[in-house]
């Protein structure tokens, strides 16, 4: 079993969380939807913000969608991103899984080449055997 490289800062997965975070592991996004509604939902939680309903269940998504927001980091906020700024932070709308988004970073991409309704697509970040991180790249659709 591997560890998480020095200085970085990973996910604490909790018992409305893990489930995203296992999947996450296996390459694969993994979001709540209510199964009594029908409504998707991201960040976890246990209750439906739409209908109220504790009745949940967990299906996978694709890893596609567009730029909805971002920010361009361009000072570290803590020490094991000295070295990685500038980068782009995003906010990215899912293609399929209405009303989900995602934040995350921008690899593979220079910064001032980030637009809002920009296709990207998932990848994903094996720090640890224990710890994936999902970031987002530029798709051409």
């Amino acid at each position: 079993m591997t560890t998480t490289p020095p200085g970085y800062v990973v996910p604490a997965p909790n018992a409305d969380t893990r489930e995203f975070w296992e999947g996450c592991k296996a390459h694969q996004f993994r979001v709540q939807r209510c199964q009594n509604c029908g409504t998707f939902r991201h960040y976890p939680r246990p209750a439906c913000h739409q209908c109220a309903s504790f009745d949940t269940e967990w299906v996978d998504i694709g890893g596609g969608g567009v730029v909805y927001s971002f920010t361009i980091a361009r000072h570290p906020f803590h020490p094991a991103f000295r070295d990685k700024t500038p980068y782009a932070i995003l906010v990215v709308e899912m293609d399929d899984a209405p009303g989900v988004r995602m934040a995350s970073n921008m690899v593979d991409c220079p910064v001032d080449d980030v637009r809002i309704g920009m296709p990207v697509e998932v990848v994903w970040e094996d720090l640890s055997d224990e710890v994936t991180l999902y970031k987002f790249r530029p798709l051409n659709r």
